[in-house]
């Protein structure tokens, strides 16, 4: 029998949307462009995040040499965003911060992303590129509501291929609506593999609503770069968030592992952690917050 926990059903707060929503559900909305691009509204705030608009068939620079071609379109352009508050950027490669975000990004908008990415952005003329070391963050206020996005443990790969690849944040984003009100926080894992640093995670920021978790097992020369179906559980295990919402799986071709090996995962072990499958260009509607 299927868990209604781990599949969506037609209930599901998920949409077809053919743009990022003004409003929606009573924190706000996360909406799928596609690979770890998504445009989330927190209350106030919108964000975009890992900015990839390359077209189906370009080709990126992954980084350390290595190209590959999308396989799959983004769901809207860079010109459909709606106004931007930040993006937040996980690491500097070229599936997560392309040539087209390059060129059509605001020179003033603030990136918040690792301190190896905001140098080189800087280098580019992104004068608010903002470095966020590992457990700093930095708080937005707009309205009397706040957004607190802290950098947290992530690690792109293990050993020597670990120590020449760009650092790799996670992002856990903390909205509150007003002072004292509750918080509604989403963890953007990034391009990190299960390593046991990601445990303080839980010890430090506990109650996580909403993880956005990125997968696709992607491999270099057989070495394993983004966590596959199995990590993508043993981090859903680890962590405990309320809900999880994989993305960054099936846009490139250096990707060897599925969604469909996740949601077997899934099926499987069954993680506290109700799952939503988001297509491109589905919107959905944040619950509010608290458990």
């Amino acid at each position: 029998m299927t868990d209604p926990r781990h599949d969506p059903a037609p209930s599901d707060p998920a949409r077809s949307d053919p743009a990022p929503p003004d409003t929606a559900g009573d924190t706000g909305s996360l909406y799928f462009v596609g690979n770890a691009t998504t445009v989330l509204r927190l209350g106030p705030f919108t964000v975009l995040t890992d900015p990839n608009f390359l077209r189906r068939g370009q080709w990126t620079h992954i980084g350390q040499g290595v190209v590959s071609r999308r396989l799959k379109d983004p769901a809207i352009g860079i010109d459909d965003l709606p106004p931007l508050d930040t993006v937040v950027l996980s690491h500097l490669h070229g599936d997560h911060f392309d040539r087209v975000a390059a060129r059509g990004l605001d020179r003033d908008l603030p990136i918040l992303t690792t301190p190896h990415a905001a140098r080189r952005l800087g280098r580019r003329g992104f004068r608010e590129s903002v470095p966020l070391p590992t457990w700093a963050d930095m708080t937005l206020d707009k309205g009397g509501a706040s957004l607190t996005v802290t950098s947290l443990p992530g690690r792109h790969a293990f050993g020597v291929v670990g120590k020449v690849l760009p650092p790799v944040m996670g992002t856990l984003l903390d909205y509150r609506a007003a002072p004292g009100a509750p918080g509604f926080r989403v963890y953007l894992t990034g391009d990190t593999l299960v390593h046991d640093d990601l445990r303080e995670i839980r010890d430090r920021c506990p109650a996580i609503d909403v993880a956005v978790v990125h997968l696709g097992g992607t491999k270099v020369l057989g070495v394993l770069l983004t966590m596959d179906g199995r990590q993508g559980v043993d981090l859903l295990e680890m962590v405990r968030p309320r809900l999880a919402v994989p993305v960054h799986f099936d846009d490139y071709g250096v990707m060897k592992s599925p969604l469909s090996d996740f949601q077997d995962e899934v099926r499987r072990r069954r993680p506290e952690a109700a799952v939503t499958y988001l297509d491109r260009g589905h919107v959905l509607d944040l619950p509010a917050a608290g458990r």
